[in-house]
């Protein structure tokens, strides 16, 4: 554990470091489509049905913001992981309003801490709070359902002399809050499930984590059932040409992809776990391309910083 300091007392906690926070998040919702796979605004509703009809899922965002996306749920994640660190050191009473500066979560989710993060991390926190959910889960027989939404609410405080974030506050909804603390209700995920850049990449591990887990021989799922589990609005020939090249690349974290049929000739992916040193080989392919990209973006914005030096000085000469 390390403590940071702020100079607000209430946001001065022992705050996991991030390597030492193993990763959970709720079984529940990682093989159906709570999220939005891509990073543009969605404002197109998600609708699932399960094939025996009894687990259903509606996921609704306002225009204002958006539908909450795949990266945001890395916020209700490390949630869920650090309410676990919570209760495996015995702590009896789970808080459902969690307090960290905005530093370290960003840095928990292996952001970069750029101004622009900050302002998309604002942004998540509004997605997650106003996208509407209906479920059946957890009471499927007595035909009820559940509505909510991920955060009942949130708060950022702000330096008042820099303007610059400093801590933070959110608190889980009930149902989020009860998943959370329920037993054996979450699963361990891979570290590097963060890495992941893509939307339908992440959506895939986390169908893959729950269903297949560890079992021997992998386990098949029929490409036109991914294509619901993701809740992809892509047209099917769209889906397909993006899972290629998933499939191609083969970088999920814990498990391989590869083509495959049932047994009634249907294009399925098989998804088995990987052998060790295969894991830790594609762990430092991540890392070398996150830290491709962050170099990408570091240049980007020198080359940004010299042109709008160029542009003031020549504004200047003129005059």
């Amino acid at each position: 554990m390390t403590k940071r300091r702020d100079p607000n007392p209430e946001f001065d906690l022992f705050i996991p470091l991030v390597n030492d926070l193993p990763l959970k998040d709720q079984r529940e919702t990682m093989e159906r489509p709570f999220f939005s796979l891509q990073k543009r605004k969605r404002v197109k509703p998600i609708e699932y049905r399960s094939p025996d009809g009894e687990t259903w899922i509606k996921i609704e965002a306002i225009p204002a913001y958006g539908m909450a996306t795949i990266w945001d749920a890395d916020i209700l994640i490390w949630a869920a992981s650090t309410l676990n660190r919570m209760k495996e050191q015995g702590v009896n009473d789970l808080p459902r309003t969690l307090k960290i500066t905005s530093y370290d979560l960003l840095r928990a989710i292996k952001r970069d801490t750029s101004g622009r993060s900050y302002q998309e991390l604002q942004a998540a926190l509004h997605r997650l709070q106003t996208t509407s959910i209906s479920t059946s889960i957890r009471a499927p027989k007595r035909r009820t359902k559940a509505g909510f939404n991920w955060l009942d609410k949130w708060t950022l405080e702000a330096d008042p002399e820099t303007d610059q974030p400093r801590g933070m506050t959110i608190t889980l909804s009930d149902w989020v809050y009860e998943g959370i603390v329920n037993e054996r209700s979450l699963l361990t995920m891979h570290a590097d499930y963060f890495l992941l850049s893509g939307g339908l990449e992440r959506a895939l591990y986390r169908i893959a984590r729950k269903h297949a887990g560890s079992q021997k021989g992998g386990w098949t799922c029929r490409v036109e059932v991914l294509r619901e589990k993701t809740g992809s609005d892509s047209k099917p020939k769209e889906f397909n040409r993006m899972l290629r090249k998933i499939v191609e690349a083969n970088q999920l974290p814990d498990y391989t992809m590869e083509w495959a049929q049932t047994t009634n000739n249907s294009p399925a992916i098989l998804f088995r776990m990987r052998g060790e040193a295969e894991a830790l080989a594609l762990s430092a392919e991540l890392e070398t391309e996150r830290d491709r990209r962050e170099r990408v973006e570091a240049d980007r914005r020198r080359t940004q910083e010299v042109d709008d030096l160029m542009d003031r000085l020549a504004r200047g000469g003129g005059r």
